[in-house]
């Protein structure tokens, strides 16, 4: 089984790849496992102010900062996990790189944020339910 986990930094992705590690360790046979960090791109024609050296290393930063959290656990998993770091929007990001790995689980968490502030701020987990034929489990 592949599974895939987004991370970005927070407690609750924490506990999603928690849960991701832990599923894969129950099955049969080992699951395989990525974990996967999606920074948003910049706003446009902030690379063309600051140079796209800037901006490539504004992302590497986001990338270890939300992997920082996740190193413990994954040392501590012993498994052979994948990690991806992409740039783009981030439910269709996660839902493209679900695809290209063949992706039998997502495992996401979710901030439970009210549906008004969903509506408002947008919620990648919805968006990815309501894109996606493969299963995600959500962790709160």
């Amino acid at each position: 089984m592949k599974i895939l986990v987004t991370v970005d930094g927070s407690d609750i992705s924490l506990r999603a790849l928690k849960y991701a590690l832990n599923l894969a360790k129950q099955l049969a046979r080992p699951g395989a496992v990525t974990v996967l960090h999606v920074d948003p791109p910049v706003f446009p024609g902030v690379e063309r102010r600051i140079g796209a050296q800037a901006v490539a290393d504004y992302h590497a930063a986001n990338h270890a900062h939300a992997l920082a959290p996740a190193r413990a656990t994954l040392k501590r998993s012993k498994l052979a996990v994948d990690e991806v770091h992409a740039v783009g929007e981030v439910a269709d990001t996660i839902l493209e790189v679900a695809r290209k790995r063949r992706t039998d689980l997502i495992v996401m968490g979710s901030h439970g944020r009210t549906a008004v502030q969903g509506v408002l701020l947008g919620s990648v987990s919805t968006k990815v339910i309501a894109q996606t034929d493969i299963p995600v489990t959500i962790i709160r």
